[in-house]
C-alpha cells in the first residue's frame, strides 16, 4: 500500500477550503436561504453588513437567522515589524464557506420580500449565492 509523501514542514495554518460543505446544506429553521456557490472566509463585518442590509428591506417584519459563526482567528503582524519574534495578535475573525453552506434563512415575509432582502444580503458577501425555497413551501 502506498504511504502518502510527508513533507518535511506542515502547511497552511490557515487550512484548505477543499470540497463541498459537510453540514449545514439544508434549511432549518426558515422558508427561504442563501447558499454559497463558493468557498471563502467570510469577515464578521461582512456577515454584519448583510444582516443589516435584509433587516432593513424586511422593515423588522418576519425572522432572520444567521447560519455562520466566525470563529476563525486571523493573524497579522503590525507594519514594518522584522521577521520572526512569534505570531502575530488576531486582527479579525473569519467564518470558513464552502459551497453548499447555507448562511441566511428568513421565514414570516412573503416570497418576493424575502428574496429582495436575501439578494440585498448577499451582495455584501464575497461569495455567489443562491436563492432557496424550502420543499414544504406553498405560495398560497
Amino acid at each position: 500500500m502506498l504511504q502518502p509523501k510527508r513533507t518535511k514542514f506542515r502547511k497552511a495554518q490557515k487550512g484548505r477550503m477543499k470540497g463541498n460543505s459537510g453540514r449545514g446544506h439544508r434549511l432549518s429553521n426558515g422558508m427561504f436561504g442563501i447558499k454559497s456557490l463558493d468557498s471563502s472566509f467570510i469577515t464578521s463585518r461582512q456577515i454584519e453588513a448583510a444582516r443589516i442590509a435584509a433587516t432593513r428591506y424586511m422593515k423588522r417584519q418576519g425572522q432572520l437567522w444567521i447560519k455562520i459563526f466566525p470563529d476563525k482567528p486571523i493573524t497579522k503582524k503590525p507594519l514594518e515589524v522584522r521577521m520572526g519574534k512569534g505570531k502575530g495578535a488576531p486582527e479579525y475573525f473569519v467564518a470558513v464557506v464552502k459551497p453548499g453552506r447555507i448562511m441566511f434563512e428568513v421565514a414570516g415575509v412573503p416570497m418576493d420580500v424575502a428574496q429582495e432582502a436575501l439578494r440585498l444580503a448577499a451582495q455584501k458577501l464575497p461569495v455567489k449565492t443562491k436563492f432557496i425555497v424550502a420543499r414544504d413551501y406553498d405560495a398560497a
